[in-house]
């Protein structure tokens, strides 16, 4: 704060004198006795503080205050009076105009010296909390970048399997993740998951899952070892953090789904002409607390055309009017707008966005789908 620039504008060449007395010993004082020739000179030096005189012959303190202001937002300032006259209503302007501080000329120089003082101070102060909120900023553009970094391209097809994937973040870090992977030439591993909470930790908490989920590689992405394995990497965190998750096997060639549902809303599976079926939960969500936990593995057969759609339940809990009426409206979108998995991924999307009319979501929105193509008959 030592060394900050101060502007001092009053036509009176005595006050200047003494102002610049006062302050000099501390900051860099510039008087100026001109109010045009002080918002021109403010342009070049960018001061920290102006203390500026009400009455003044060119332009008024006030009016210079808001022109400075206009060139300087984070000039902070402090205005001077001499008149008896109209003090309080000068005061509430004064106020009103966000000046730091308004004195009455003849003034005592310690009050002087402590105002500047307490005004440069704050100013860093806040100067200070803004560069911090930036770091912060550019660290969460970072952590969301890697956070997104973690999932796998919007579409891939995959040993006859065509899919389809959103992710739509909330304001912050969130806990969602979706992933695949080829574990054979016949077989493909789906995921999606949801960790508990948001923030940083949620944000980490994806990447053990994500890190589990290809660990399960040496056991060809069984889902059952995918879930205990997403479960002993939630051992070292604390209690209160779970996750539900779908882990799913498709074959295609052999006409086979097999899946997992620990706890999280349920899949959705359905072809032309068919009426959808829900893939419910088969387990627990996966949490430290339950020890000596199981998951079983469902499998259903698999039919030319068939779709099967996952997603979290930042999704539902939009559509959902607590009467388990996300079910129906998604059903319905799917009647509607079945058909290439983007388009119905990008349709239900649209659902929820209607139904948030225009606010932004509480949670992250992820979904998947994942169409059987080329099945034996």
């Amino acid at each position: 704060m030592n060394g900050s620039c101060i502007l001092v504008v009053d036509d009176e060449p005595g006050m200047l004198r003494a102002v610049e007395r006062v302050l000099s010993t501390t900051y860099r004082v510039i008087g100026m006795r001109s109010s045009r020739d002080a918002l021109s000179l403010a342009r070049e030096i960018r001061p920290q503080l102006a203390v500026i005189d009400i009455r003044m012959p060119e332009m008024d303190g006030f009016e210079l205050m808001a022109r400075l202001k206009a060139d300087i937002p984070d000039l902070q300032i402090i205005l001077m009076t001499g008149s008896v006259d109209d003090v309080d209503e000068k005061l509430v302007r004064a106020i009103r105009s966000r000046a730091f501080y308004f004195i009455q000329k003849p003034f005592d120089r310690e009050v002087l010296r402590t105002l500047v003082e307490r005004c440069l101070e704050l100013r860093w102060r806040r100067e200070e909390h803004r560069r911090q909120l930036e770091r912060l900023e550019r660290e969460m553009a970072e952590a969301r970048a890697f956070q997104q970094s973690l999932l796998p391209g919007r579409a891939a097809s995959i040993n006859g399997l065509s899919i389809a994937c959103r992710y739509v973040p909330w304001r912050g870090l969130g806990g969602d993740l979706y992933d695949y992977a080829a574990v054979d030439s016949q077989r493909t591993a789906l995921l999606i998951a949801d960790v508990s909470g948001h923030g940083v930790s949620a944000a980490m908490l994806t990447g053990v899952v994500k890190s589990a989920f290809h660990a399960a590689r040496v056991d060809h992405y069984d889902p059952v070892r995918v879930t205990e394995r997403v479960w002993n990497a939630l051992a070292a965190f604390s209690a209160e953090r779970f996750v539900t998750l779908i882990a799913a096997m498709v074959a295609p060639g052999e006409g086979q789904l097999r899946y997992v549902n620990a706890g999280h809303p349920a899949a959705m599976m359905w072809r032309p002409g068919r009426e959808p079926a829900w893939l419910a939960s088969t387990g627990p969500i996966v949490s430290p607390v339950l020890a000596d936990c199981t998951w079983a593995a469902e499998t259903i057969r698999l039919h030319p055309s068939d779709t099967v759609l996952l997603y979290t339940d930042g999704v539902s809990d939009v559509l959902d009017d607590g009467d388990g009426s996300a079910e129906h409206r998604i059903a319905a979108t799917v009647a509607r707008a079945a058909g290439d998995g983007g388009r119905l991924l990008d349709a239900i999307l649209a659902d929820v966005h209607e139904r948030l009319e225009g606010s932004p979501p509480a949670d992250d929105l992820t979904l998947l789908t994942a169409t059987a193509e080329g099945l034996p008959h």
